[in-house]
């Protein structure tokens, strides 16, 4: 049982590896062809950054996506589209096209009868992106595992869990006994749990997809800035709307300190209170992105070398970093909710005076 079950891991690990290398067609010969550094590096950053398209396997030369609708509010004027329209970024439509180059490369700019980007347009871009897509799904899976499990709750109260219930009150077990009870008030830590629980299952959901290579799955949306700085506003105004007179006292009128030091502390205080959240975005950003571009990377050897030879190697490779990849898909979404629930607390200080 065990032999089988290494060799149907092995098999899947491997699958998973080819798919996951977006740097090369998986029908081209590697022996009589090498890819450029620039060519896989292209390859990898258009798999962790954001598209108007879900691209799901390339054979030859053709490309098979998932063309996804484009929303543009231009001017005023409500603009609706398929992204097919753009031919995979290769035509323009209308008068937009994704610009290729400078610093709105991958987005949509509007352009005038020569082609020629117009830097004034008021155009507003709000499309169903790979990542939206992925975000849309990430919380219809976590509905689907959390309304169930509540419905049998409220149903059989006194009842013990079964199944998947029992799986998912381990989940619960570990958010309130592990991170609420161990960081927040005694007497205030239950009204957080809901919150917490979500917030770890969110990025964990999203963390795992991102390392399934192959369609619905694969988007990089916890290595995407906008999704982790959301993320960690959402954290900052939880933090802040928690604080008691306690905490913003320390704050700005901190009575162990002498006055003279408050026009330095002050300030110190107030930068302290946005670093904290700025600190969980970019560690989960670093994180998550780092490896997707090391399982990419690694997998591209061989087609940067041209030879079969180096295929086993850097499967191997990808096998150990895909272990590697689930363990940080965990260990960062528990690190990111522990904080958040830390930081919370710290905004709740208990002073108990005679």
């Amino acid at each position: 049982m065990k032999i089988r079950l290494a060799i149907l891991l092995s098999i899947f690990m491997f699958i998973t590896s080819i798919y996951a290398s977006d740097s090369a067609d998986s029908t081209k010969a590697v022996d009589s062809e090498k890819l450029s550094t620039e060519e896989i590096m292209d390859a990898v950053f258009d798999h962790i950054l954001d598209s108007y398209e879900f691209h799901i396997i390339t054979i030859g030369e053709k490309h098979i996506s998932l063309p996804l609708p484009v929303i543009l509010i231009d001017n005023g004027k409500l603009v609706i589209f398929s992204s097919a329209k753009f031919h995979h970024g290769h035509q323009p439509y209308l008068s937009y096209k994704i610009a290729d180059e400078g610093s709105k490369a991958g987005r949509i700019v509007k352009i005038d009868d020569e082609g020629n980007i117009l830097e004034n347009a008021s155009l507003i871009d709000i499309s169903i992106t790979k990542n939206v897509f992925s975000l849309f799904l990430s919380a219809i899976i976590l509905c689907a595992l959390l309304i169930p499990v509540g419905k049998k709750y409220k149903k059989n109260p006194d009842k013990a869990p079964k199944g998947f219930q029992a799986l998912m009150d381990m989940v619960f077990d570990f958010i309130i006994n592990g991170i609420a009870k161990d960081t927040l008030p005694k007497n205030k830590y239950w009204n957080y749990v809901p919150y917490l629980l979500t917030l770890f299952l969110f990025i964990l959901i999203n963390n795992i997809m991102g390392i399934i290579p192959f369609f619905p799955f694969g988007a990089n949306v916890s290595g995407n800035i906008a999704v982790t700085m959301t993320l960690a506003l959402i954290a900052l105004i939880v933090i802040n709307f928690s604080g008691n007179k306690h905490y913003w006292r320390e704050i700005f009128a901190n009575p162990n300190a002498p006055v003279w030091l408050y026009p330095i502390l002050i300030p110190t205080e107030i930068i302290g209170m946005f670093t904290k959240p700025f600190a969980l975005m970019v560690r989960l950003f670093a994180n998550i992105t780092a490896g997707h571009i090391i399982i990419l990377s690694i997998i591209s050897v061989t087609f940067i070398i041209g030879s079969v030879a180096m295929a086993p190697v850097s499967i191997l490779l990808d096998f150990f970093m895909y272990f590697i990849e689930l363990l940080v898909a965990f260990l960062q979404a528990y690190i990111f909710t522990i904080l958040t629930s830390l930081f919370i607390g710290l905004a709740m200080p208990q002073h108990h005076e005679n």
